[in-house]
């Protein structure tokens, strides 16, 4: 029954993760956008976009990542541990994820800062970077074998190249819109 439990802790805090990780991000993107307005509109809006950057990383996002790792190692033991090999591939992709925390951390400290390293469309690039993780991770768990694996990677690769296009066509689209 415990483990039960621990396995519905787990998926808790991986939607509020990945919720704090989809979040961050689009701060990010506002950050960068607001520096292209006229003061004091820029800094008033920048000081706004680092009280929000703030609150939402270090009170949902950090220890939801946190929490996350404690519950799902908490739920290998109890399940015995061993690594099957869809366990293995789940593990690499969320590692990756880690790896994209710690990422997503850089920039909010750059950002913290003042320092602005990436554009709004590199931003929203970097956005979908989550969502590719999120789906490779969550069909590994659902369908547990190889060949689905594959038949989801290639599924995730076409879905990332759909992401591509949709982001390009909405930076073109922004772009027609905006007064020259």
């Amino acid at each position: 029954m415990s483990f039960l439990y621990i396995k519905a802790l787990h998926i808790i805090f991986v939607v509020t993760w990945f919720a704090g990780l989809f979040y961050i991000v689009r701060l990010f993107i506002y950050f960068a956008e607001a520096q292209e307005k006229p003061e004091p509109e820029r800094s008033i809006l920048q000081n706004q976009f680092r009280i929000m950057q703030q609150r939402l990383w270090y009170g949902i996002t950090w220890p939801s990542a946190v929490l996350t790792l404690i519950f799902g190692i908490s739920i290998w033991h109890l399940y015995g541990g061993g690594f099957p090999g869809w366990l293995v591939w789940k593990l690499a992709f969320v590692l990756c994820l880690y790896v994209y925390h710690f990422l997503c951390h850089s920039i909010f400290k750059q950002q913290q800062n003042g320092v602005i390293r990436y554009s709004s469309t590199q931003l929203r690039i970097w956005n979908e970077v989550a969502t590719v993780f999120l789906i490779a991770i969550v069909f590994l768990v659902v369908l547990k074998n190889t060949l689905s694996m594959v038949w989801g990677i290639v599924g995730l690769l076409l879905f990332s190249a759909m992401l591509m296009l949709a982001i390009r066509i909405y930076k073109r689209t922004r772009e027609a819109k905006q007064p020259r």
